[in-house]
């Protein structure tokens, strides 16, 4: 199990307005470290998504910070985003990895499935997402359980994020087993997204 204190891995939320959103998420990684943003937007149209991606991307780049898109592969090039997210990367990995490069960033997520994320693995993914960890009325309820992080951590080296439902109680749980958290309607969700993060993730520190 890896002893080093798991990254904060930032989701966006699925609807955002430009011109509020942007100073927020400006303020939440001034205020915290962010290894990574998953830009996660729920439209189809393009033109929001062109425009989010464009936006999220200069601010994440002025701090160092990479900028993933979920599923959006054609969008990662022409915008020059840092790679993309696959909700369901079943045998898409491989081709992804030779149209996109060695250096962008190619994470999957793998719901509750050890076997999915090591077949990621093996075609060439960056991380393996799984969730959800928390009680969620959304999917089937089925749980992404400790157990599934304490195998991972111990057998597999490729980096594991934990996501879904987080809370206190689960980041302090599952610190020693996973190696980023991923949050999203967590804190956005919430009057002060940046005081939620620090609360939330306050286990970690």
């Amino acid at each position: 199990m890896s002893t080093d204190t798991p990254q904060i891995y930032l989701i966006t939320p699925p609807v955002i307005a430009l011109e509020t959103f942007a100073p927020l998420l400006s303020r939440v990684l001034d205020e915290q470290d962010i290894a990574c943003i998953r830009l996660a937007l729920a439209t189809r149209d393009e033109d929001v998504i062109l425009r989010s991606a464009d936006t999220l991307r200069e601010i994440a780049h002025a701090r160092d910070i990479p900028l993933v898109i979920t599923d959006h592969v054609l969008m990662v090039e022409r915008l020059g985003l840092d790679g993309v997210h696959l909700s369901d990367p079943a045998g898409r990995i491989r081709k992804l990895r030779d149209d996109l490069g060695a250096d962008a960033i190619i994470g999957a997520y793998c719901a509750q499935m050890r076997h999915d994320g090591m077949s990621a693995g093996e075609a060439g993914a960056d991380y393996i997402s799984f969730g959800p960890v928390g009680q969620t009325t959304l999917g089937d309820g089925t749980l992404a359980e400790r157990e599934l992080f304490e195998w991972w951590s111990a057998m597999i080296e490729l980096p594991v994020v934990a996501e879904g439902a987080l809370t206190r109680d689960l980041i302090a749980d599952l610190a020693e087993v996973t190696d980023f958290f991923a949050i999203g309607e967590e804190i956005w969700n919430s009057a002060d997204p940046v005081a939620a993060l620090a609360d939330l993730t306050a286990p970690l520190r």
